[in-house]
């Protein structure tokens, strides 16, 4: 038992450059207050003391300002970071050494009793501050949700997903040899994943790319048909577009 409440606690102190001690992080910290009431409100819960778990919640709620359905499943070492306005729906399912920042809705989109209607999140994933997370379908394991993003469908793992509708973006992450020693230095807070390209942005490299190539090709058969009519060609237009269309591709790139 204490070996698992250290372990949640050193967890913490890793993942927040904050914590001093663990005696701070004991005492000082609602997130993990909230996670330890819903240990005792979940197991009651499923032993069917129905009602004492709901009031156990609610009770949590009231000191903490998170709300967990006793009905939710969490893991090892999910650190609620700040944690004031957290709402985890009855059928959430959060993974070990998940993330979850203040002000994040982890809700369902489902009227129907008995289903699956709040979300799956694999292990190691970030939700950032002000994220909502709808639906019951599953968020992969090390998965990155930016802050204020609305997520409405499966993320893959190891992908981060910004914007409302939240869109996916593959970040080009450093490959880790020992994720243990590394964890701390590539824990990815609020979800700020280094190298990630827009979706967005690279369609719109691609078009750029494509409307060079055929400016190069019109060009290429403008001299040919200079030479073969033996009249001049004027180049600065094509050349003109080609500069322009470099600039915008530069632009994006920053």
């Amino acid at each position: 038992m204490f070996n698992s409440l250290f372990d949640q606690v050193d967890s913490i102190i890793v993942r927040d450059p904050a914590a001093r001690n663990r005696l701070e992080v004991i005492t000082c910290y609602p997130g993990l207050h909230a996670v330890w009431i819903h240990r005792v409100s979940h197991a009651l819960w499923n032993v069917g003391l129905k009602w004492i778990a709901r009031l156990l919640s609610m009770l949590a709620r009231f000191i903490t300002g998170i709300e967990i359905h006793p009905g939710a499943i969490i893991g090892r070492r999910v650190f609620l970071d700040h944690g004031l306005g957290i709402v985890i729906g009855e059928t959430t399912e959060i993974g070990d050494d998940c993330t979850i920042y203040q002000g994040v809705t982890l809700g369902g989109t489902s009227l129907y009793k008995g289903v699956k209607r709040h979300p799956t999140l694999g292990k190691g994933v970030v939700i950032s501050a002000g994220a909502k997370v709808l639906g019951g379908f599953t968020v992969g394991d090390g998965a990155r949700v930016g802050s204020n993003a609305v997520v409405l469908k499966e993320i893959p793992a190891g992908a981060t997903a910004v914007g409302i509708p939240a869109r996916v973006l593959h970040p080009d992450l450093p490959q880790i040899a020992n994720a243990d020693s590394k964890a701390k230095e590539y824990f990815s807070a609020y979800g700020v994943t280094p190298n990630v390209d827009d979706p967005v942005s690279m369609a719109l490299k691609g078009l750029i790319d494509a409307t060079l190539e055929q400016e190069a090709k019109i060009v290429a058969l403008e001299k040919a048909l200079a030479r073969l009519s033996n009249t001049p060609q004027d180049a600065g237009v094509a050349s003109d577009t080609q500069r322009d269309l470099g600039a915008l591709k530069e632009w994006l790139k920053e």
